[in-house]
């Protein structure tokens, strides 16, 4: 790995062509299949703008709320397009920064561009979209902070982080894995700048508002979080390493191993390299989501571009196939390329393609009930994703605002106490709710979450009453 005090020339032109590439792609297929359940729920809380929300800071419904002009999944993914270049952008820069100069910069932008992670986070908008962009921000700025030991840069990755608290309480772990490996592997100068509690200084005040919203409601992000842990603990925790492996690409494994490795030798990033194991066992302990380690996995891709790059000039047939095959298989698992009546196969593998198909079609098996219910029934849902397909779709079917005890949903609610007539119950039915008469159970174009989902017609309910019983932090 070059060791120059001045990095290589960034790529523009090059780089530039890779993104344009990446955008076209990303927004001829944005508007195929339909909303997410997730990009629903933000849609709902962008029209509810607040410094916080029960599961998650205010920047991703504030995107949500700026891109839904159209009121379509195409335009409310122009944010989600716009953060993959960004980020493709950035760890392009992070490979010059390791001293990269064509051959490692471009090959890191397409690897990026082309990982099957990264295709489908940025093919919607979600929390993963915006920490991906942030996170590889914050490793950037880190990583030229160790090269330059101008600790001014500690303010600059404060600001990051500040910024990332206001989309997601993920980023200490982050702080966490980097801060941790800086002092066991160096160079520990940097830890002794008085810039470092400037930068502290300057997250704590970006992240304020979001921390005073949280703190005077009891930091029910922390309850989210338990109830993750507590409920897909053991699942996370079996496939960590199997999804390592396969989140990025099969294909891009090598890659990422030569980056940790190139790394490694270099005692100016060694932190870098150890902070991605450090991040994994932290993120078992917890029992959190396995993607939580991919914007480190990038940065690795990005140090191991120029090792791949020059490996794949020696040996092109074997390149030229590998690149091939992991394009495909990027695209057809990230990427709504296929017609909904194949998604059969792919929802093993990514069930969230099958999350965005046919929200309009459930929204009408429930103004269906509610017809024979009467004008006069409320309607009430399992989850947000249900709750935010009615109130997306429900004015096409004559529908009034639906309810939820779920996440955010139970602030949003209960309906008044003058609201007397029967409740028509989408999902898994609470015992506050009885005389319950199924009257369907919702028939989905592919096999998602919400394939099978009975529809009932319960009796009234006082909901003042009742409301304190249906609120739910997790699915």
């Amino acid at each position: 790995m070059s060791r120059l005090a001045v990095p290589p020339r960034f790529a523009v032109r090059e780089v530039g062509i890779v993104v344009a590439v990446q955008v076209v792609v990303l927004t001829a297929l944005s508007g195929r299949y339909g909303f997410h359940r997730d990009e629903l729920y933000f849609r709902a809380a962008g029209q509810r703008l607040d410094w916080g929300y029960v599961d998650q800071p205010p920047l991703t419904p504030l995107l949500a709320r700026l891109f839904s002009f159209g009121d379509s999944p195409f335009t409310l993914r122009i944010a989600a397009t716009l953060l993959g270049a960004a980020t493709v952008v950035v760890v392009a820069l992070a490979a010059r920064e390791f001293g990269g100069g064509r051959g490692a910069q471009v090959p890191a932008a397409v690897a990026t561009a082309l990982s099957g992670f990264v295709l489908g986070v940025t093919h919607m908008l979600s929390t993963a979209t915006v920490d991906l962009l942030l996170w590889t921000v914050i490793g950037l700025f880190a990583i030229r902070l160790l090269r330059t030991g101008d600790g001014r840069w500690w303010v600059a990755i404060g600001a990051a982080v500040g910024v990332a608290l206001t989309n997601k309480w993920l980023v200490p772990l982050l702080v966490l894995a980097l801060g941790a490996s800086l002092v066991a592997v160096g160079p520990r100068a940097v830890l002794r700048s008085w810039w470092l509690p400037a930068g502290v200084a300057v997250a704590v005040v970006v992240a304020a508002p979001v921390l005073v919203w949280q703190a005077a409601h009891g930091f029910p992000l922390v309850t989210v979080a338990r109830g993750i842990s507590d409920v897909d603990g053991g699942e996370n925790r079996a496939l960590f390493v199997p999804m390592q492996l396969v989140y990025l690409s099969p294909v891009l494994v090598p890659v990422w191993v030569a980056g940790f490795l190139a790394l490694w030798r270099d005692g100016r990033f060694r932190s870098i390299a150890l902070a991605y194991p450090v991040l994994c066992v932290v993120t078992v302990a917890l029992g959190g989501k396995p993607y939580y380690t991919m914007p480190l996995l990038v940065l690795l891709v990005a140090a191991g571009a120029g090792p791949a790059w020059r490996w794949a000039l020696r040996h092109r047939a074997w390149a030229s196939t590998g690149v091939v095959v992991g394009a495909v298989m990027s695209v057809v698992i990230g990427l709504p390329a296929l017609p909904t009546s194949a998604l059969g196969p792919m929802l093993a593998v990514n069930p969230e393609q099958g999350e965005q198909v046919g929200w309009r079609e459930f929204t009408g098996s429930v103004a269906r009930v509610w017809s024979q219910a009467g004008p006069d029934a409320v309607i009430f849902t399992r989850n947000y994703g249900q709750a935010g397909a009615i109130e997306r779709y429900g004015p096409e079917f004559g529908l009034p605002r639906p309810f939820s005890g779920h996440m955010s949903y139970a602030d949003w609610g209960p309906p008044p106490d003058t609201a007397t007539g029967p409740v028509v119950v989408v999902g898994g039915r609470s015992p506050v709710f009885t005389g319950c008469r199924v009257a369907m159970a919702h028939e989905a174009a592919v096999e998602n979450e919400e394939d099978g989902t009975e529809i009932a017609v319960c009796d009234p309910v006082v909901w003042s009453r009742v409301w304190p019983e249906l609120r739910r932090f997790y699915s």
